[in-house]
């Protein structure tokens, strides 16, 4: 997995609960999107000059899996576990510093679009032999970090 983001969950990010609210783990999770579609296809929202395709989100799956509080150190990790003819699909796993515990995993389909024209784009056989480098088929068995 490659390591995509890293901050601070600092209070005034957390709700009247006193944890992370959700507006702010969809923020980590999309600034980490653009990392990893730096790492993997060189991609970032400035390099398309003629602003004629991008990567756009069409489905999110976020599962909470332990309290982030004020303070804690957050890291994201992200593997790309699908390639089809038009979208890839990433996982993403937030892990808390502090206690080594699985925060959260959010999986996304991303689709490549075609901003003039509206639509999906199928993926060039440079863009599938990039994807094809980062792909895991099996998240189950993935350790953060390596």
């Amino acid at each position: 997995m490659i390591s995509v983001q890293r901050s601070v969950a600092h209070p005034w990010m957390c709700d009247v609960l006193g944890h992370l609210t959700t507006r702010f783990y969809v923020g980590m999770f999309d600034d980490a999107s653009y990392h990893l579609l730096h790492a993997v296809f060189g991609w970032t929202g400035a390099s398309d000059d003629a602003g004629k395709t991008a990567w756009v989100d069409a489905r999110h799956l976020i599962e909470y899996q332990a309290e982030v509080t004020a303070g804690d150190l957050l890291e994201i990790h992200a593997c790309l576990t699908r390639v089809g003819t038009k979208s890839i699909t990433v996982y993403y796993e937030m892990t808390n510093f502090g206690n080594n515990e699985k925060a959260a995993t959010m999986e996304v389909i991303y689709v490549l679009f075609d901003l003039e024209k509206r639509k999906g784009l199928a993926l060039t056989d440079e863009l599938r032999e990039k994807a094809s480098k980062h792909l895991v088929r099996d998240t189950t068995q993935v350790v953060t970090g390596q």
